[in-house]
């Protein structure tokens, strides 16, 4: 597998060369201005990060975001693949990524040459592959998509067009059931929805039974099946933000509650904590995203590292299925 991910060279600057009196806000704002930089943050970064940066979305807002930067430097506090999608929708700007380590279960569990000789073991089929893979994996495929759209882009294939869908075999088993499809599902899964406790669930709706559950579909299916809304971070924050209930359950990752407390300060919102024992909920935070932190931000603006590379056949290669998504995307619904 291609490394995309450029680290800072032996002079660069490191934490322990920063203040303990710096305000990184401050310093981070500057370094913003100077290098003509914009900062995009996913929702499952921290509130601070949140807060700092100048676009906050999930995957398919983003990645209209850097498509149309007109910014000289995007840093993405997120995770690599986001990273190097922006890389791909933006090839002449620079790219940067506050932690070279921040990777993804779905992406790891789904190897370019696996995923290649699974796409020859189905011929027929057309490759839907959602945005959590390599830039790779992305190259071999025929249309990316996300959770935001993936059920309206199913639908726009013929009924007798097979398909598969990698790499996380829960959101395709729920495209599945609501489009009707038989789409052949990649064995991948994400970290954090699959730690969701079921019986820790069923709890909450007793201890709050007027509450209303939100779902990301990465979730396996037992606990979307106590859902009352399903979708991606985008739209379970507008329906929990929206719906009058004033309790909300969450099962995605826990920094999306940010973003609902700003929307609706008088509501309650309770995350569905993990199944591990004795992690007290903790185990719901994506270990990924939190690599990325305010300092490592700074340093990432400082030395303009780690930066995203890509030879320029991969990028034009993975670039096809990711403006054929944002074609078929062109809806309300997405």
């Amino acid at each position: 597998m291609i490394n995309t991910i450029i680290p800072p060279d032996s002079e660069a600057l490191t934490e322990k060369d920063i203040p303990p009196s710096m305000d990184l806000l401050t310093d981070i704002d500057r370094l913003r201005r100077e290098k003509k930089a914009v900062i995009l943050a996913h929702y499952y970064q921290t509130g601070q990060i949140q807060d700092l940066a100048d676009y906050v979305g999930d995957s398919l807002d983003l990645s209209r975001r850097a498509a149309e930067t007109t910014a000289d430097v995007i840093v993405f506090c997120g995770v690599r693949f986001m990273a190097e999608v922006a890389k791909i929708l933006s090839p002449t700007r620079k790219v940067l990524l506050p932690d070279a380590e921040a990777g993804c279960t779905l992406e790891d569990s789904c190897q370019p040459e696996d995923f290649r000789k699974f796409r020859e073991s189905h011929p027929d089929h057309v490759a839907l592959t959602y945005i959590n893979c390599s830039a790779e994996v992305k190259s071999l495929s025929d249309v990316i998509v996300t959770s935001s759209n993936a059920e309206w882009i199913v639908r726009q294939f013929p009924e007798d067009q097979q398909i598969v869908f990698a790499p996380d075999q829960h959101l395709g088993t729920y495209i599945n059931r609501k489009t009707g499809r038989n789409m052949v599902l990649w064995p991948g899964s994400c970290i954090v929805h699959v730690q969701f406790s079921e019986s820790a669930l069923v709890g909450l709706k007793t201890k709050y039974p007027e509450a209303l559950v939100v779902a990301h579909p990465e979730c396996p299916e037992q606990i979307l099946n106590h859902a009352d809304h399903i979708g991606s971070t985008r739209s379970i924050l507008d329906f929990a933000t929206k719906t009058p209930a004033e309790t909300i359950i969450v099962a995605t990752e826990p920094n999306i509650i940010h973003q609902m407390m700003k929307a609706a300060p008088k509501k309650k919102f309770i995350s569905v904590p993990g199944s591990q024992g004795g992690c007290d909920g903790l185990c719901a935070f994506c270990p990924y995203m939190a690599l990325n932190t305010m300092e490592k931000l700074y340093l990432c603006l400082v030395n303009e590292a780690p930066r995203v590379e890509m030879p320029e056949s991969l990028m034009d290669a993975a670039r096809k299925p990711l403006e054929r998504m944002l074609e078929m995307s062109q809806n309300p619904k997405c």
